[in-house]
């Protein structure tokens, strides 16, 4: 059935959809925000003339429609999309499998050869990505929620591709892993983007309890890294040669990236982070970039509301692109080029796990202008939204029962 979209309007300041931690406490928590007086700035707080220009209103294109095709179905809680040159899709599952989805949506049987994930919470099996050259060395690439005696950290190995009636995983061989194990199983970011020279951006959040030290360029909470397909460190790192700091660190100052993609013309790296109770972000990142969190932030304490650090702007920081409060949960990020969709090319598209629908953002050049949501009666949480050789856009619905979905032009 084709739809056609209209805007998803402010439905309040809670946020805690993707964050397990909170789900136990969801319902109190929320009854506890709505008897809150301090909370009535997510309505009503007019915001800097910063957050006005990041955030423009919401616009309608009542011309636009697609038809949701269902591709595959019965995925648990499925995280990221690579596409394979013949038009099969490699699709993670958080709880520790690596599939390969037919274009006709059948199901090929877990991998043989995925490292053990730590598979609680937001933590598992998370992004896979194509090596940038696949054609020739079947290289693969997965992040993960790495299990170090009861603990956690983000994890990225790189494997060979074994194809055929078994396909396998095979010389699995970790090449980055996050410099501290903590307890707790939130904000591993874990978006994987291969830069136009061939290096590897890796997204990784502050753990939800380490907040603290993501300011620090001693650790890897709150931190953007770029390595070589190898592990190796490029030596054009912003701060290599630093003393104190980190040499694989390319920007800081997240909470959890979970978004990535290079822009189509520019070759910048685009990403969304979560906020957490308002302030999730759209953001270029730049080479040694502060990106603020949690001194510099749009977001408030969970239940309580109140304000979090010193602000939302200072001159070393950073500024968002694009904000959103409330919260939407922002998922996966895809630029689409194609012109399958009248007057989609050149948009920014941002899944959401909260308000479950598709984030159309237009854009001006490095501009945000405006945003259009999207499948606002789909009712699944959106993990990833990819466009694929084809032109067309396809979602990972994160769910126990999670679907690939096709956006197919009505």
């Amino acid at each position: 059935m084709a739809e056609r979209f209209a805007p998803l309007p402010d439905t309040g300041p809670a946020h805690f959809a993707g964050c397990p931690r909170h789900d136990g406490a969801r319902r109190r928590a929320l009854r506890a925000l709505s008897a809150a007086p301090a909370l009535a700035w997510a309505a009503s707080r007019p915001g800097t003339a910063a957050a006005q220009e990041a955030r423009p209103a919401t616009a309608q294109d009542p011309g636009t429609a697609v038809r949701v095709a269902v591709v595959a179905r019965d995925l648990e809680h499925p995280w990221s999309l690579a596409f394979l040159p013949d038009g099969r899709m490699l699709v993670t599952e958080r709880p520790g499998r690596l599939r390969i989805v037919a274009p006709d949506g059948r199901l090929s049987a877990p991998l043989v050869g995925v490292p053990a994930v730590y598979a609680r919470g937001q933590g598992g099996l998370l992004d896979v990505a194509l090596g940038p050259d696949f054609a020739r060395d079947r290289s693969v690439f997965l992040s993960f929620a790495q299990p170090v005696d009861g603990r956690a950290r983000t994890t990225v190995a790189r494997a060979e591709l074994v194809d055929g009636p078994a396909p396998a995983l095979r010389a699995v061989t970790v090449i980055f892993a996050q410099k501290d194990a903590v307890e707790g199983g939130n904000h591993f970011g874990s978006r994987l983007v291969f830069a136009r020279d061939g290096t590897l951006f890796v997204t990784m959040g502050d753990r939800f309890n380490y907040r603290d030290r993501v300011q620090s360029l001693d650790n890897h909470f709150g931190k953007l890294v770029r390595i070589r397909p190898d592990g190796s460190i490029p030596p054009d790192n912003p701060f290599v040669g630093r003393a104190g700091a980190l040499p694989e660190i390319y920007s800081y100052g997240h909470r959890n990236v979970q978004g990535a993609a290079l822009h189509p013309a520019t070759g910048e790296l685009w990403t969304d982070e979560h906020g957490p109770q308002g302030g999730d972000e759209v953001n270029i990142e730049r080479a040694g970039g502060n990106y603020g969190w949690p001194v510099i932030t749009y977001g408030r304490e969970y239940v309580t509301g109140m304000k979090i650090g010193e602000g939302t702007e200072r001159a070393d920081v950073v500024p968002p692109l694009w904000q959103w409060t409330p919260s939407i949960a922002p998922s996966g990020l895809a630029f689409c080029t194609s012109e399958r969709y009248p007057g989609w090319r050149g948009s920014v598209f941002v899944g959401s796990l909260k308000f479950q629908l598709l984030s159309r953002l237009e854009t001006d050049g490095r501009r945000i202008v405006r945003e259009q949501r999207l499948l606002t009666g789909l009712r699944q949480r959106v993990r990833d939204v990819r466009q694929g050789p084809d032109g067309l856009l396809y979602l990972l619905t994160d769910e126990s029962d999670g679907q690939l979905l096709r956006l197919d032009p009505a």
